[in-house]
C-alpha cells in the first residue's frame, strides 16, 4: 500500500506538538548540580601515604603526563644491633590533565591503591599551563572520591577476607581437636604416681620410718 501523500510531515508535527506540551527539563547549570555516575572519570585523585615512588603509574601511562620526583632518606634500624634502611621519599607528584586522556591505567596499575577516580569535573583553567596540577591539589579530590559500592548479595567474598576466614576456622578445628590437659600433678590415679604419699608400696620407701 502507497503511504499517503504528507503522513511523514504530519506524524513530525505530531510529535513535535507533543513535545510542546511538556515540561522542560534542562538543568540549570551551574545552579543545579549534575548526577554523576558514581564511577564517573572525572579527575584522578592522589593517596599519597599509599606511594611508594615505584614509578609504575608513570612508566605505563601512554602519554607520559604524569611527573614524579623523589629522594631517598635512611630509616634507623628497628631494634639494636639491627642494620639500617633506605626508603623513597615523594617530593612531587603531578599530572598534566591537558595532556591526560583518562584512560586510567596508572589506577589499573597501581599495586597500593594509591590512585582514585573522582567525579570532580569542574577544574577548567584560562590558560593550558595551569592544567598541570601537583600532589596538594590531587590531594583535595582525594576526599571527593565516592566510596565503593556494596558487593552484590550472590557476590564472592574478596580473597582477602576468604583467605582470613579459612586460616580462622582451620586454627578453631585445631583448637577443637587437642586432647584435654590433666588439671595437675600429683592427683589420684595419674600415671606412675601412687594413690598417696607415703603409702606402702612406693618404690624407694620400704623400711624408713
Amino acid at each position: 500500500m502507497a503511504p499517503i501523500p504528507g503522513s511523514g510531515l504530519a506524524k513530525g508535527l505530531a510529535v513535535t506538538l507533543r513535545t510542546m506540551t511538556r515540561k522542560s527539563v534542562t538543568a540549570q547549570y551551574p545552579d543545579t548540580q549534575p548526577e554523576l555516575p558514581p564511577r564517573s572519570r572525572g579527575v584522578i585523585g592522589l593517596f599519597e601515604e599509599n606511594c611508594t615512588v615505584c614509578m609504575l603509574c608513570a612508566r605505563e601511562c601512554p602519554d607520559w603526563c604524569i611527573y614524579i620526583d623523589s629522594h631517598k632518606e635512611t630509616v634507623p634500624p628497628a631494634a639494636p644491633g639491627g642494620r639500617e634502611r633506605s626508603r623513597n621519599v615523594l617530593d612531587r607528584f603531578a599530572i598534566d590533565f591537558s595532556l591526560c586522556m583518562y584512560c586510567g591505567i596508572c589506577i589499573e596499575v597501581c599495586p597500593f591503591d594509591a590512585l582514585f577516580w573522582s567525579p570532580e569535573f569542574e577544574y577548567a583553567e584560562t590558560d593550558i599551563r595551569d592544567l598541570t596540577h601537583e600532589r596538594d591539589k590531587l590531594r583535595e579530590w582525594m576526599w571527593t572520591v565516592p566510596a565503593p559500592p556494596a558487593l552484590d548479595a550472590g557476590a564472592e567474598e574478596p580473597k582477602e577476607v576468604a583467605a582470613a576466614r579459612k586460616t580462622a576456622d582451620k586454627l578453631a578445628a585445631a583448637q577443637a581437636a587437642e586432647p584435654e590437659q590433666p588439671d595437675g600433678p600429683g592427683q589420684a590415679g595419674g600415671p606412675g604416681q601412687p594413690d598417696g604419699p607415703g603409702q606402702a608400696g612406693a618404690p624407694g620407701q620400704e623400711g624408713r620410718a
